[in-house]
């Protein structure tokens, strides 16, 4: 990535800045993509048919969490080494496959100190919808080449 272009360095300011805090304040961002909307805080049972990973899917996965967990779900995002906890590797079945979609979902929804985890992994369920956030964890499946018990 080149720093010539002054946009990127704006919206890499902006996720430093976003990123900063790891409190349980909401965050806003300007420009979500299409898929992203309001929803409930209370957790759901999980989707009655399995959800389809779509080009919104990647593209949403693209917009919110690879700057952490990085563009192929590493846990290499460029935000990652700021971190105090480790983003997740979405491509380690190890530990992804101990957890039910349930969990992964509530983690995408609630925040990473909602249930237990890290603290810095922020609550999307102000920002996603819930078929959305369903749709990421089937990504996540993908990326680890895994399936929940």
């Amino acid at each position: 990535m080149t720093w010539k272009n002054p946009l990127k360095i704006l919206f890499c300011g902006w996720l430093v800045l976003q990123l900063s805090g790891c409190g349980d304040s909401e965050k806003k961002t300007d420009e979500p993509p299409p898929a992203a909307k309001a929803a409930p805080e209370t957790s759901s049972p999980p989707a009655p048919k399995i959800s389809l990973v779509t080009a919104k899917t990647r593209e949403t996965y693209q917009w919110y969490c690879s700057q952490c967990h990085g563009l192929k779900g590493k846990g290499d995002g460029v935000n990652a080494r700021l971190l105090t906890v480790p983003p997740r590797d979405h491509t380690k079945a190890d530990y992804l496959e101990t957890r039910t979609d349930q969990q992964l979902f509530d983690a995408i929804k609630l925040g990473g100190l909602a249930v237990g985890r890290a603290p810095c992994m922020p609550s999307w369920g102000h920002t996603l919808d819930e078929k959305m956030i369903h749709s990421l964890v089937r990504y996540i499946r993908e990326l680890c080449e895994c399936e929940a018990f």
